[in-house]
């Protein structure tokens, strides 16, 4: 026969200093768990949706990002030539070269960090539907003028509109501003890409994009890029592409879950406290119930589920504290560096259901690993020497 529910609701609420600090201790595990994995998930959710499976970046072989990669001049034609690309309608590839440079800017709140200048052609906004200039116009082809994202905009100096950039003997007219939907180019500035090979003096382009038909055409062209050896080039499906991004995200969410343990141990031996308080204060219920027939094992159950109790109640005021803490103060857009070009990337936190039921199951496992000692205690405690403790 089971111990009724009731009871242990009811016994968590008569030590309320006890019971209140203890909820207290696992909502702030679980708050800052959840802030964490936020700040992972929206740093990955930036690369999950950039990108398109029609679209194929074409890189020199072995190159893990455009910074790395570099395509001569006079492959390009070639490039154009390879079956399966999407034409416009005036007959035209829909391709565009670019240019991939660092630049090392100040930031607004103070420091600096590198922020990726991509040089581009007309065609390229085409391929990003995502893009939508929001203020001023677009960059005059030739002129040192430049669009910048607005998460770069609000976070570095010199980047507003009607400002001048400066890197170097460099100087960069900001013409407009424009939004990407929270995908990787919100993270750039971009101008014309003839210019900015003559600034910068580079011969070879970083990339090209490529728009195909569909999945047959796109493979189509990926087999035939891999197959001349005319390019030694390869081509990578865009949304692959910023998949193999996302390892940026990796050490942010090793870092939250490793804090998440080592707090939630803490926050176990707490609610273990609070658990040895509570069978040691209630040794003679404890002896009464075995008297009225309760078995060790219904015990054993009731004061997991006390202890279980005890810590949804914390998990439940660390996800409300953790969605406080996201909406009011973390609600704004951060960044980090890539790892693998490191350059700014902007994101903003991202507190998702599936990383809230991971609080909340995060919170059961510290009432579990709190309750299960004290709650074999219990069971195991033999009737006669309770009994002696009743007056």
């Amino acid at each position: 026969m089971a111990i009724p529910l009731k009871y242990n609701v009811r016994n968590l609420f008569v030590r309320k200093i006890t019971t209140g600090l203890t909820v207290l201790g696992i909502g702030l595990v679980v708050a800052v768990f959840l802030s964490v994995m936020s700040l992972s998930e929206g740093l990955a959710r930036v690369f999950k949706a950039s990108g398109s499976t029609r679209n194929v970046l074409v890189l020199r072989q072995n190159s893990q990002s455009e910074v790395q990669s570099g395509i001569s001049r006079n492959q390009v034609p070639l490039i154009l030539t390879l079956p399966g690309i999407e034409k416009n309608i005036d007959g035209n590839p829909l391709a565009s070269s670019e240019l991939v440079v660092m630049l090392n800017l100040k930031k607004i709140d103070g420091g600096a960090s590198n922020v990726t200048l991509r040089g581009i052609s007309e065609k390229s906004p085409l391929l990003r539907p995502q893009f939508k200039l929001i203020e001023g116009r677009m960059f005059s082809p030739g002129l040192s003028e430049v669009i910048v994202s607005r998460s770069i905009s609000e976070r570095f100096k010199n980047c507003r509109l009607g400002d001048t950039i400066h890197f170097g003997v460099y100087k960069w007219k900001v013409v407009g501003i424009f939004d990407a939907g929270g995908t990787a180019p919100d993270s750039e500035i971009w101008t014309d890409v003839e210019g900015a090979m003559n600034s910068f003096k580079r011969p070879s382009y970083s990339s090209v994009l490529v728009r195909t038909t569909d999945k047959a055409s796109r493979d189509q062209f990926i087999a035939a890029l891999a197959g001349d050896p005319r390019l030694a080039l390869e081509g990578k499906v865009e949304r692959v592409y910023y998949d193999e991004q996302t390892s940026t995200a990796a050490p942010i969410k090793f870092f939250g879950i490793f804090i998440g343990v080592i707090m939630a141990i803490g926050a176990g031996f707490g609610a273990m406290n609070t658990m040895y308080a509570a069978v040691s204060t209630r040794t003679k219920e404890i002896a009464m119930l075995r008297v009225l027939g309760f078995s060790r094992l219904a015990i054993l159950t009731s004061f997991i589920v006390e202890a279980l109790c005890l810590a949804l109640l914390g998990g439940l005021l660390g996800c409300l504290l953790g969605i406080l803490t996201v909406e009011l103060a973390l609600s704004g857009v951060t960044g980090t560096t890539n790892f693998t070009t490191f350059s700014e990337v902007v994101f903003a936190f991202r507190l998702t259901p599936k990383i809230l039921l991971t609080g909340i199951i995060l919170s059961l496992f510290i009432g579990l690993f709190g309750g299960i000692l004290p709650a074999t205690q219990a069971a195991f405690t033999k009737i006669i020497l309770a009994l002696r403790q009743i007056e």
